[in-house]
């Protein structure tokens, strides 16, 4: 496509934005990933939870004429969608085991009779027979691979059924391909190209900054305590609690329902009827709470949640960053917290022991391990730390416990510079557990093996424990003063910043020790509490008649309307309708199905 015709594709685009979706504007990096879309060309974008990556995808979908496949891994994922789709009047439909025979057949023949625009497939519904063939009749423009990290081994989620994926773009012409994903580095991006492309796509990598979300990690101290304190801080509002076993789980929603929460369990080992029926009440309800492992959650596109927390320590940043991108999906303030301790880091160390994955398999994931203590320990700003792991560089954040304590923290060069002396006057070839026994003196088999009782630094750090002192390690791992070398991920140097705090150059403040009961700061202001007496009245109300409505038409009331339309028109308090068309989210559709009953709200509350 020539350039004059991509940027008339582009304008149509803006009025489907505007008239189906009901946004003024494209966020921050769709406008691009249309464009190369639009233009024919495959894509492969990287973009955070909530940044908008379906639209990259629905958008062209309603431009054009024939069918878009989109491939999705949760059953979950594709009714949530096809359902705001429909209510927005796109043509929408799923393949899908879940469905009934004569659903599947409805939307077979929708397909063949070309009157559907989108289509969901789960990856592996492409093995049953026939079903290509009927997607290649249905004339397929483009195919749309959701979550596409599962696609690499070396993603964090890997599905085989992924795998089939490159000959089914074969099989479909070569069609138009783009994928999308929240979580992939470089060696995981590297991987999804080589895997489903047959020709190098257009890559898009967008900033994994999510500034909405308050992130904060804690040591564990009474964790129950901990974490009950922190759900009460946003009673009546939506979270995820997540557990590291099924019994815990049980334990935690019960817990949390004794204290009055509308609490429910989630995990694999329930009935597919209970557990069909948590997920709904969670996607449908307000205000509820759901305890799960991390079978809950993938492709969940619930919008409004308002916090997550990990009861737990997660088992990599990558799954982390996935599981607290949850939260605060409509781009409004939203609560992380993420409780974890030495228990955990010992337990995940035995799982991947014992686990039957190949040599390289398991070192890449104790190096995954490493950095996610590494970041659990950052001193200063958690989200640098955090975005530093996706090898982004920002600036103190001003939204997370590390930027909240830096008060706590202590001078820490002298401890600094032992570790750093240890690392390199044993070439760097091994790691925090061994480093720490060198410093407190510890004369172990392994030390008088490599003669590292022999070295200046060998017990030089005996004021201190070993817990202490891998603390130290990790925390100078999460401020890049130390590293992992690129071609030799065995092997630890000192980096260049790293050089300047070992010749005194620079001082380095650390967080406090192992040992020390951290402080958990309170939550931030609860959704609303910023409004004005009168427009929380309105947003109240409007909530109300929204759960009404929602009761009534046996949906989610997000698809009604999510929480930032509801705030926009609390505040705005449009008189009329040519008014409310400017709300954000308030599309032809909604605007005339739902736009006059919202109208009588508001302006029963002027009069």
């Amino acid at each position: 496509m020539n350039e004059p015709a991509a940027q008339a594709a582009m304008d149509a685009a803006r009025q489907v934005l505007s008239r189906t979706f009901g946004f003024q504007d494209f966020r921050p990096g769709q406008a691009e990933i249309l464009h190369s879309v639009l233009s024919g060309e495959n894509v492969l974008a990287v973009m955070p939870t909530g940044s908008g990556k379906s639209l990259c995808y629905q958008l062209p979908a309603i431009l054009r004429e024939g069918l878009t496949v989109v491939v999705s891994p949760l059953i979950a994922l594709m009714r949530d969608q096809v359902m705001q789709l429909q209510a927005l009047g796109v043509a929408a439909g799923s393949l899908n085991s879940n469905n009934g025979p004569g659903e599947n057949r409805r939307v077979e023949r929708a397909i063949e009779e070309g009157k559907l625009r989108i289509v969901y497939v789960a990856p592996e519904r492409f093995g049953v027979p026939g079903v290509v063939d009927l997607l290649r009749r249905g004339h397929v423009r483009l195919l749309a691979v959701d979550e596409a990290h599962c696609i690499s081994q070396w993603g964090h989620d890997f599905r085989p059924e992924y795998l089939m994926l490159r000959d089914v773009v074969e099989a479909l012409g070569q069609v138009q391909t783009i994928a999308v994903t929240a979580t992939a580095d470089a060696p995981t991006r590297a991987d999804v190209i080589r895997k489903l492309f047959a020709r190098e796509p257009q890559t898009f990598v967008r900033s994994f900054d999510r500034p909405n979300l308050h992130l904060a990690m804690v040591r564990k101290a009474r964790a129950p305590k901990q974490i009950a304190s922190f759900v009460e801080a946003h009673r009546g509002e939506t979270g995820i609690v997540y557990c590291n076993s099924r019994k815990r789980t049980e334990k935690m929603a019960e817990m949390l329902s004794q204290l009055g929460h509308r609490a429910i369990a989630y995990h694999a080992g329930l009935e597919p009827e209970l557990r069909s029926a948590h997920q709904d009440e969670f996607v449908q309800t307000d205000g509820v709470v759901v305890c799960a492992t991390i079978a809950f959650g993938m492709g969940i596109d619930k919008p409004d949640v308002r916090y997550v927390c990990h009861a737990d320590m997660p088992q990599t940043i990558e799954s982390y960053y996935q599981e607290i991108g949850r939260a605060g999906r409509d781009g409004l303030p939203a609560d992380t917290l993420t409780l974890w301790g030495e228990e955990d880091i010992t337990l995940r160390r035995r799982q991947i022991a014992d686990s039957d994955l190949p040599r390289d398999r398991r070192t890449v994931a104790l190096r995954k391990l490493d950095a996610l203590v590494a970041l659990c320990e950052a001193p200063g700003c958690r989200r640098q730390a955090l975005l530093r792991a996706f090898g982004e560089e920002s600036k103190p954040c001003g939204n997370c416990d590390g930027c909240a304590s830096r008060h706590r923290l202590y001078s820490g060069k002298i401890e600094a510079q032992k570790v750093m002396s240890a690392i390199l006057r044993t070439s760097g070839r091994f790691f925090a557990r061994h480093v720490a026994k060198i410093l407190t003196g510890e004369l172990t088999e392994e030390i008088r093996h490599h003669a590292h009782d022999q070295l200046k630094t060998f017990g030089a750090g005996r004021d201190r424990s070993e817990a202490e002192w891998r603390s130290i390690f990790r925390q100078l791992q999460a401020t890049d003063l130390i590293a992992q070398d690129a071609e030799d991920h065995d092997r630890w140097i000192v980096t260049e910043s790293g050089r300047k705090v070992l010749r005194g150059e620079e001082d380095l403040q650390l967080r406090p020790l192992p040992g020390r009961e951290e402080r958990m700061e309170a939550p931030k202001a609860r959704l609303g509490e910023d409004l004005t007496t009168k427009e929380q009245q309105i947003f109240a109300a409007l909530k109300a008649l929204r759960r009404d409505l929602a009761r009534e038409e046996h949906k989610p009331a997000y698809v009604i309307a999510p929480d930032r339309t509801l705030m926009e028109l609390a505040t705005h308090r449009p008189r009329n309708l040519e008014e409310m068309a400017e709300i954000h989210g308030i599309g032809e559709a909604k605007l005339a199905r739902y736009g006059q009953v919202f109208l009588e709200v508001i302006l029963g509350h002027e009069r």
